[in-house]
């Protein structure tokens, strides 16, 4: 399925190619033609969760907040990626100069730890709403949400810009500058240094503990007191209730942990290219598209919510 690009002009400043997906026509095509239609079933998707948010004073809640914030990262994340995907998919392979290169990949490890940090700060709400119900408005107040999101954006800033700052001051290879990918990740920009990258490996791997396994620690000690509580509920139904809040979470939970560990904290001896490239897919086009699908399907707040305002614009449109 996936091509060699032509022989390229190594002369000039450094320019880096993608892999094209295929060089057959007919499946360029249809390639573009789906990953386009994913990327605006996200866009829709995600935009339809911050919409309900922002119009429904019921949703008004801290959970909700969070799930706003996830919705609108989503949204950045598959951005920074889908619309060079597109035009590289289409048509002759196109160069990306070394600083645009930088810039994708800074913003991809940004966005993408937010989303890992802000999974976990999700984590801790449902603890304080199923633990300590009675306490829950006294504790997520708007501030301290306010400042937990502000902190996960702060930290993943910090920890991005010092990996792409190590890594782009490596030497690349003037001969081996096609990307086997398509964006700018870390490994695949790795493989294409001519120099000792072993440091720069610990740090990515460093990296990777401190964004991945870390908040999915925290996440998991969460929902050991979370399942205490539920376990301590009398009635069926409350607890069948209390677990319905937190079923959505820990499925997006499994799917962006479980991927971007495969990818990132795998050794490299047991990793291929073709694989990071296939998870990377899963990440960049399955998790934004379901995240807004699991949350609506099981959340019955949201599902009335959106019931009523395409009722509301029915009738509105109608009169």
């Amino acid at each position: 399925m996936f091509a060699r690009s032509p022989v390229l002009n190594q002369s000039g400043p450094p320019e880096f190619f993608f892999r094209v997906l295929t060089t057959v026509p007919e499946f360029q095509a249809l390639l573009f033609l789906l990953f386009l239609l994913l990327y605006l079933m996200i866009l829709c998707g995600n935009t339809a969760i911050i919409w309900v948010v922002c119009t429904h004073s019921s949703l008004r809640t801290p959970m909700y907040f969070f799930l706003c914030n996830l919705a609108f990262l989503e949204i950045c994340y598959t951005t920074v990626v889908v619309p060079l995907m597109l035009s590289n998919i289409w048509g002759a392979p196109k160069p990306i100069p070394l600083a645009g290169c930088g810039a994708q990949m800074f913003f991809f490890v940004t966005l993408g730890s937010t989303d890992c940090f802000l999974l976990a700060i999700m984590a801790y709400d449902r603890y304080v709403a199923i633990c300590h119900p009675l306490h829950y408005t006294l504790i997520m107040t708007q501030k301290l949400c306010a400042q937990m999101v502000a902190c996960a954006v702060g930290l993943a800033l910090v920890l991005s810009l010092q990996l792409t700052s190590l890594i782009f001051t490596l030497p690349f290879c003037g001969h081996r500058r096609e990307i086997n990918h398509f964006l700018c990740d870390v490994p695949p920009v790795l493989r294409l240094a001519c120099a000792d990258i072993r440091v720069h490996q610990a740090v990515l791997y460093v990296v990777g503990i401190l964004v991945l396994t870390v908040p999915f620690l925290l996440i998991c000690v969460s929902y050991v007191f979370i399942a205490s509580a539920i376990l301590r509920i009398r009635s069926a139904e409350g607890r069948r209730r209390a677990f319905s809040t937190c079923s959505s979470h820990l499925t997006v939970v499994l799917l962006q942990y479980g991927c971007c560990s495969l990818v990132y904290l795998r050794p490299r001896s047991s990793s291929s290219v073709d694989e990071d490239r296939q998870i990377a897919l899963v990440y960049t086009f399955v998790t934004p598209l379901l995240n807004p699908l699991i949350y609506t399907l099981r959340n019955k707040d949201v599902k009335g919510a959106l019931r009523n305002a395409v009722l509301h614009k029915a009738a509105s449109g109608a009169s």
